[in-house]
């Protein structure tokens, strides 16, 4: 039986669910005043965030745009995007990656939750280098 694993990754919270499918699935919180990941885009993956709760602030192929709850983003291959909480409360979501195989990049590079620190270790300089140097093993080209 497969079971969902929960990482705090670049600052968020990411649990992956094992989905059948030819997608990953994944929930997420990011609490309050976190930066997303660097902008960043896949060749190959179609991305969707649905915001549960709160609000996110994305930018997307060159336009800003703040996504609230019941709201919903789709970004295409090779479309620059970032996303960060720029707001004072938390935010739920919703990720889906398509095809499947990008939840390789939150194993990889996730701390587990139930370790100590995790959250302020999933954001240490030393991570963010593994990402900037491993990107492009997970489809994604950083554009710093």
């Amino acid at each position: 039986m497969n079971t969902t694993s929960t990482r705090w990754v670049l600052g968020h919270l990411v649990t992956t669910y094992p989905i059948s499918g030819d997608y990953d699935l994944m929930l997420a919180e990011t609490p309050a005043h976190v930066p997303g990941p660097p902008p960043h885009l896949h060749h190959s993956y179609k991305e969707a965030f649905l915001i549960l709760e709160g609000e996110m602030e994305f930018f997307i192929a060159g336009e800003t745009r703040v996504v609230k709850a019941g709201e919903s983003v789709d970004v295409p291959p090779n479309t620059l995007h970032t996303f960060g909480n720029k707001s004072d409360q938390p935010c739920k979501w919703i990720n889906i990656h398509s095809p499947k195989g990008f939840s390789d990049f939150f194993a990889e590079i996730g701390i587990p939750a139930e370790e100590e620190n995790a959250q302020e270790r999933s954001i240490e300089p030393t991570l963010i280098q593994k990402v900037i140097e491993t990107a492009a093993d997970h489809d994604m080209k950083i554009q710093l």
